[in-house]
């Protein structure tokens, strides 16, 4: 059929259309008067088609980001005019009617559409639809689109079937706060926002259905930070029955490989199989758990060697090391804003050095407390050579980990040693079962409550809590967390178990959990599964720093809607019939 706004689009003109009789509809994105000759960008979803006004008077009163339809002939431009960055560069619309479709009523813009990421936040969000017209930013929801549709081929790809899982459901002890939803028809009683689909997920395993997928929205009320939205996110979420942690790293590996391979552009995407580090390694290796491949910097473990030399402010605590290489001959105000960081930013006391001369001497305050055989100990422990630097870093078994990371990634990031035009992926693996509750004191799920412990029963029964470790797992994408999953327990004995060290009674289990535990003493198979968050990877395939960039309608920091002022009051009649009252 016949559309009446357009035959083009503002994307398609080429030279193969020389001379056709068109009319296209879209924004006007620029205006050039050239005295007697106007020159207007014409934007659509598409792209953007020069359009060509010698009748002034059809672009009379006419401002930027009107909508219109201009009809007239396309013409090749003249080769001194044509524009190379532009698909429809070589082309042009000679103009001879125009009509005005959508008018703007306040010409003042409240910000330039084409550089709009150079504007607040606040602004950008409370005029997001706006700010979608700018070609990169909507570029980069384009793009979310063609990614979600690779990754559902994928799993389909892989025998998995779509299947949705309901939003409305109840409240359960899953880790983050829950969005609570009142219920008019049930007085006093609340339905909650799935923080994830992770009871339905198993349930499906449990109902005999083999492979499960979904694009699943989750709900939980956390404060943002730069890769995680407030209120909701998106994760591609699967599942697998007769599974072991190897299935799920093979799906895993197949399916982001591809995804990233695909729309990673110009930068080199590591195959598979990915690296598999243990929890302690990473904590001990990187400093975090979350580790960035990237980075060539490795923490080696110097406890051991510093336990018998008389050196105050090592004695009694861990002491890590970082070697960073070729780095004598950098100037003494590098050293000063290293140590300025690590007592400011990080918080430590202070950030010892030393220095490889030539002839292998080491040069630093802490040199004076090591014999000479000490001293080539340490040069043959860490295989330094001339010019290489070694940063020390000193404190409480339960900082010290944590600061060591923060100070391999700063030295990293000053000596320009991450490889930006790469993604590195790891899969993190052994996390420990179960620590402390800071706020309590008592033992707590430090991951995933419905997690098998590795040595199911017997561990369970025979280790301490702290050293249990549970077949949990992450997979980490330059330094970002993409998902954690977990195998997950099956057995209705093991999870009474399991939640009672927690704290939790067979009594609160069997309310909170029902479904989940009841489904399991009918036969359930052994299941595993993780959930990519798929917000974060176009973060990553974007480029981009912030979460917000990637998402069509997000909230700002402090989980409001600017565009449509959410949250917002509601009236005394709506309280009133879900049973509320505001106190």
């Amino acid at each position: 059929m016949k559309n009446q706004y357009r035959t083009h689009t503002c994307g398609e003109a080429r030279v193969g259309h020389v001379g056709e009789t068109v009319k296209l509809a879209g924004w006007v994105d620029t205006i050039r008067d050239h005295g007697g000759v106007i020159f207007v960008d014409l934007r659509d979803h598409y792209g953007v088609t020069q359009v060509v006004f010698n009748d002034e008077t059809l672009m009379k009163g006419i401002p930027r980001e009107t909508v219109v339809a201009v009809g007239g002939r396309f013409r090749k431009r003249d080769a001194d005019t044509v524009n190379p960055k532009l698909p429809t560069g070589e082309m042009e619309l000679k103009a001879d009617s125009l009509t005005v479709l959508g008018e703007v009523s306040n010409p003042q813009l409240p910000f330039e559409i084409g550089i709009s990421t150079q504007s607040r936040e606040d602004l950008r969000l409370k005029y997001r639809f706006l700010d979608l017209r700018n070609p990169e930013v909507h570029e980069r929801i384009v793009l979310r689109s063609e990614i979600t549709r690779f990754l559902r081929a994928k799993m389909e790809e892989l025998g998995f079937l779509e299947i949705q899982t309901p939003i409305l459901t109840s409240s359960s002890p899953e880790g983050a706060r829950d969005y609570l939803v009142p219920s008019r028809k049930h007085k006093g009683m609340f339905y909650a926002l799935p923080q994830a689909p992770q009871q339905f997920k198993q349930l499906l395993m449990a109902s005999g259905f083999d492979k499960y997928y979904q694009i699943a929205p989750c709900f939980r009320d956390e404060d943002a930070r730069a890769d995680r939205s407030p209120g909701e996110f998106y994760q591609l979420d699967f599942e697998m029955a007769f599974a072991t942690q190897d299935d799920v790293f093979e799906v895993a590996e197949k399916v982001l490989y591809d995804t990233f391979e695909k729309f990673a552009d110009w930068r080199v995407v590591a195959p598979p199989p990915f690296p598999r580090l243990t929890y302690a390694e990473c904590m001990l290796k990187y400093g975090t758990d979350k580790p960035d491949l990237r980075n060539p910097l490795i923490i080696e473990d110097l406890t051991a060697f510093f336990a018998e030399a008389d050196f105050a402010p090592f004695k009694g605590n861990p002491v890590r090391g970082i070697v960073a290489g070729n780095s004598v001959n950098l100037p003494k105000s590098f050293y000063e804003k290293m140590l300025s960081y690590a007592t400011g930013e990080v918080g430590m006391k202070g950030l010892g050095y030393i220095s490889v001369l030539p002839g292998a001497e080491l040069k630093g305050p802490i040199v004076k407390f090591l014999t000479e055989e000490k001293q080539r100990e340490l040069i043959a422990k860490l295989s330094l050579h001339e010019n290489d630097t070694l940063f020390f870093i000193s404190d409480t078994a339960k900082l010290v980990d944590k600061f060591a990371g923060q100070i391999r990634t700063e030295l990293a990031k000053r000596l320009d040693l991450i490889d930006n035009g790469a993604f590195t992926f790891c899969f993190v693996t052994d996390f420990p079962m179960y620590g402390i509750d800071e706020e309590t004191g008592g033992i707590t799920f430090t991951h995933n409550p419905f997690s098998m412990p590795q040595g199911e029963m017997e561990a369970l029964t025979t280790q301490d809590p702290l050293d249990v470790k549970a077949y949990q797992y992450d997979i980490v994408c330059n330094g970002v967390e993409l998902s954690s999953g977990a195998v997950r327990n099956h057995r209705p004995d093991i999870m009474v178990k399991a939640f009672e060290i927690a704290g939790y009674s067979q009594e609160v289990l069997e309310e909170k959990f029902s479904a989940l535990f009841n489904a399991f003493k009918y036969g359930a198979p052994p299941h595993a599964g993780m959930a990519p968050g798929l917000d974060r990877i176009i973060m990553l395939l974007t480029g981009t720093e912030n979460i917000r960039e990637v998402v069509a309608f997000p909230m700002n920091g402090n989980a409001q809607d600017l565009l449509l002022g959410a949250p917002g009051t509601v009236t005394e009649r709506q309280l009133r019939e879900i049973h509320i009252k505001v106190r």
